[in-house]
């Protein structure tokens, strides 16, 4: 990321405004058997087949030699700019990405497709620039040759005797939309090349190539893969058939190791797959020796395992020390069909001849085993003795030599106490198993191990303190006691060895189930992140960091240190990581440190996905850090896997919360639209017939008449206004515009002023009041409890019989006060509508009641206010009959002093 990101701003701004299109671009691939067949050329006049029909069309990268037909056909055609990369050897032109995606053409022209760009793009390979393109909805129309597919690599070689370093996975091949032939008959293509018309003389490095039979060998390949990709997506119309047809696939198992023609292996088994349609897997078996790897080892061991990805491999990996063990318990449980295997000409060495293979073949008798030769004698190239054991522990050696000293003593005492040399031989065997289990590495059991037969020699031999022995059967004693000491010290090491393998793997078999368990047990979404990145700073032991996603943005980063760290963590959030961030979750693919795309930043990026969409990104720290092994590598994305399960699943449980409020809300308005016009119909009617009565006859209504007309209007008229005050308040309440007016208040005086407002049937009625204290004051919003004892009153009129008794008391109890409102009607027997009557729109089914004025807001409005002021509001029976309903307010004490 160095020359061209040297203004860490203007990148973010370039990431973060590029547009975003949901449908995906299409891609044509002009293929050719050898350069100068002509691709280039045939993608030129295709495009200006193109431009003639109205698209929108960019070059953005075209590299024609000066070739003067070439440049002819580049004439009518937008030339999109190059950008210069500046290293400190030399400068070059590149295609420029991030200008071609703020174009946004509808096609644009990339020349060689597996091109390899120079260090400072955003991409190693011009084909992940390509794939961006893609994803941003612009179609794509670019050139290769046959040979740079990955997996016709070493069959190219064989032919030609070139290795092609250029190269692109055989995915990206097959994922093309169209891909055309351009052809021309060798002996053409040859006459080409001596006119000078493929490459200038002094670039003319590949003239051997250009040979008849090289030549036809390289065509027949071309038509072959050409057809072959023409067929698949010939399939793909019928995806349905095609997805019933996978039940049936092969499963073909490549094992990956660090040797560098273990790439050879990966390629075969990759054309076997793609030759069956069938699954393709990579296993690693990670052994003890993994861990004494060579760096260079190291390293080609990520390529191998990255060309499977690339090759489109399941990466699968296995810990243990019995790799044929392991790659069988795997096969069993997969239901493996194929093994592909690599194995060296060169015969082994030592007394195990069996290999690999041979026990594979023993295990796995009923399972094809494909074996591929290649050059190189071993998988491991260990490291060093000098670079194991580069200085010895002191530590250590205190303990080999206090073990020693120890064992010595009691053969002494054994010595005196008259024992066979067999017991004084056992003590020392004794002390090789606890120098094993105390120390760390075998040198120091080796060391102990010839020591001890020094010594025993010396103090435990004829001639004493001597390293002479005069007894012939003593050279074979110290020989069988050196070898068991040997053997017992590399047993005790491996049994140690496989105790920290075991507990290794049950720790990060740990790690991944209590990441689960603490990702279900997570509330929401920030719990879900944190829970998870504080288990990747736990399992990685580096330090994580996190961007969270809403609305489509995303969030600041979250930092998650690992323990004991003193780096600030804003150095890995400036503007270029931020910029790689923004990329990942435009993109919905890994970038950063250890990959092809923003290979220079500091940190790791994955996108944490639920399907297509990102649900955020988490970024691991690996500068200075040594690349992720591939088990971690294995279970940090299983633990990613996990959390975005656990996003999905929080999401999906909004979304269902929005949903379920929708229904709820829609239910209320058809409950309400319902309710209104049911109980507004009759006192509207009854309103506009009464005037029209009066209207249009009132000359035969006597004065009586006109009176009980005028009141009925009056009464109804009232009973709408009433109705829409609650309306109101209820809508005021419920969105929180509301504002309420506390003060202290004498109950006296509100339960009057709401006696004054109840409905006129209160006449028939006995209403009474008790108070316990005259002077009895509460803190409320009076305009708003009048409105409560007025709901109240009037529903105990209307639900109870002419000439009940009706009384309103109020009473104080430590701090709060008690209002009661208690009728001797028929009462409420059900419990479930005692429950449910301060609902919305509910109304109890009682004969006595007005059926036309059960639209059900007073009740609930009721409970709002009450809620409002901070009481409690009920309903219970009265004995020996009848109902109280009861509020609660905060009680204020008099000041006797105003």
């Amino acid at each position: 990321m160095a020359a061209k990101q040297n203004d860490a701003g203007s990148i973010l701004d370039r990431i973060t405004d590029l547009p975003v299109r949901k449908s995906r671009g299409r891609l044509k691939i002009f293929v050719g058997y050898a350069p100068g067949v002509g691709k280039t050329c045939a993608m030129l006049s295709d495009a200006h087949e193109e431009q003639k029909e109205g698209i929108d069309i960019v070059v953005g990268y075209i590299k024609h030699y000066a070739r003067p037909y070439t440049a002819a056909l580049l004439e009518g055609l937008e030339l999109l700019p190059y950008i210069k990369i500046s290293n400190k050897e030399s400068s070059t032109k590149e295609f420029d990405l991030d200008q071609a995606l703020q174009r946004s053409p509808d096609l644009i022209l990339l020349d060689d497709l597996a091109h390899t760009n120079a260090a400072g793009c955003r991409h190693k390979k011009r084909y992940q620039d390509v794939e961006e393109l893609l994803r941003a909805g612009i179609h794509v129309y670019t050139t290769m040759n046959v040979q740079q597919i990955e997996s016709l690599t070493d069959i190219v070689y064989s032919i030609t005797g070139i290795s092609v370093d250029e190269r692109i996975p055989d995915s990206v091949f097959d994922s093309a939309d169209q891909v055309e032939l351009v052809d021309i008959e060798p002996d053409d293509l040859i006459g080409r090349l001596n006119r000078g018309k493929i490459y200038p003389e002094e670039e003319n490095t590949q003239a051997h190539l250009f040979t008849k039979e090289k030549l036809t060998t390289l065509r027949e390949i071309a038509l072959r893969n050409t057809a072959s990709q023409l067929n698949r997506i010939a399939e793909q119309i019928s995806e349905q058939a095609k997805r019933n047809e996978f039940d049936t696939k092969e499963h073909i198992l490549v094992c990956l190791s660090s040797a560098a023609s273990n790439k050879k292996v990966i390629r075969t088994a990759a054309r076997m797959a793609a030759a069956f349609h069938g699954h393709f897997t990579a296993l690693f078996v990670e052994t003890p020796e993994a861990r004494e790897l060579t760096s260079k080892n190291k390293a080609e061991l990520r390529e191998n395992l990255r060309l499977a990805e690339q090759m489109g491999a399941q990466i699968a990996t296995m810990y243990g020390d019995d790799i044929p063990g392991q790659i069988a318990e795997y096969v069993k449980t997969s239901c493996v069909s194929k093994i592909v295997l690599g194995r060296s000409p060169y015969k082994r060495r030592g007394l195990a001849k069996s290999n690999v293979s041979d026990k594979l073949t023993a295990l796995l008798p009923n399972i094809e085993i494909y074996i591929i030769p290649y050059t190189q004698s071993s998988f491991y190239k260990r490291l060093p003795f000098y670079e194991k054991y580069p200085l010895l522990s002191l530590a250590d050696t205190i303990k080999t030599i206090a073990i020693l000293a120890v064992c010595t003593i009691i053969g002494l005492w054994f010595k005196y106490l008259e024992f066979r040399e067999a017991n004084i031989i056992t003590v020392y065997i004794l002390g090789v198993l606890l120098n094993a289990i105390v120390t760390k590495g075998r040198m120091y059991s080796a060391i102990y191990s010839v020591m001890s037969v020094l010594v025993f020699n010396y103090f435990f031999t004829e001639p004493y303190y001597s390293l002479q022995a005069y007894d012939s059967g003593y050279p074979v004693t110290f020989l069988v006691m050196l070898a068991a000491s040997f053997m017992t010290s590399t047993l005790t090491m491996r049994v140690r060895e496989q105790a920290r393998q075991s507990a290794q793997k049950a720790y990060r078999t740990e790690v991944l189930l209590e990441t689960s368990r603490k990702l279900q047990q997570a509330k929401d979404s920030p719990a879900i992140i944190n829970e998870m990145a504080h288990q990747m700073v736990k399992l990685l032991d580096r330090m994580v960091i996190f961007y969270s996603v809403d609305q489509g943005v995303l969030l600041a980063p979250q930092f998650f240190p690992k323990k004991e760290s003193a780096v600030d963590p804003g150095v890995y959030t400036g503007g270029n990581e931020r910029a790689v961030a923004e990329w990942v979750y435009k993109n919905n693919k890994r970038a950063g440190a250890t990959t092809d795309t923003f290979f220079g930043a500091k940190c790791l990026y994955h996108a944490v996905r639920g399907g297509e969409q990102v649900l955020a990104v988490a970024a691991i720290v690996m500068d200075e850090e040594e690349p992720l092994e591939v088990f971690e590598n294995s279970l940090m994305l299983a633990m990613l896997g996990e959390c975005a399960l656990a996003l999905e699943k929080e999401k999906l449980n909004e979304r269902q919360q929005e949903i379920s409020m929708q229904i709820q809300q829609e239910q209320l308005r058809a409950s309400l639209l319902r309710s209104i016009s049911h109980d507004l119909r009759t006192p509207l009617t009854s309103i506009s017939g009464n005037a029209g009565i009066l209207l249009g006859n009132p000359e035969v209504l006597n004065e009586e008449q006109k009176k009980g007309l005028y009141t009925d209007i009056y009464d109804d008229s009232m009973w709408l206004i009433n109705l829409v005050e609650n309306l109101l308040s209820i809508s005021r309440i419920e969105g929180g515009t509301l504002n309420l007016n506390f003060q202290a208040e004498l109950m006296e005086e509100v339960i009057s002023e709401a006696l004054l407002h109840v409905n006129r049937n209160s006449v028939k009625h006995v209403i009474q009041t008790e108070l316990d204290d005259e002077l009895m004051m509460a803190r409320m919003d009076s305009r708003l409890i009048v409105q409560v004892l007025i709901n109240m009153i009037d529903n105990a009129i209307k639900y109870t019989q002419d000439g009940s008794h009706i009384t309103i008391s109020a009473r104080r109890e430590r701090h709060i006060v008690i209002v009661e409102i208690s009728d001797d009607g028929p009462g409420i027997s059900s419990e479930e509508v005692k429950v449910r009557l301060f609902e919305m729109f509910y109304t109890a089914d009682n004969i006595h009641g007005d059926g036309r004025r059960g639209l059900g807001l007073g009740l609930s409005l009721c409970k709002s206010i009450v809620n409002a002021h901070g009481g409690t509001i009920g309903v219970k029976d009265n004995i020996p009959k009848g109902t109280v309903f009861y509020f609660t307010l905060q009680a204020e004490e008099v000041n006797v002093h105003e």
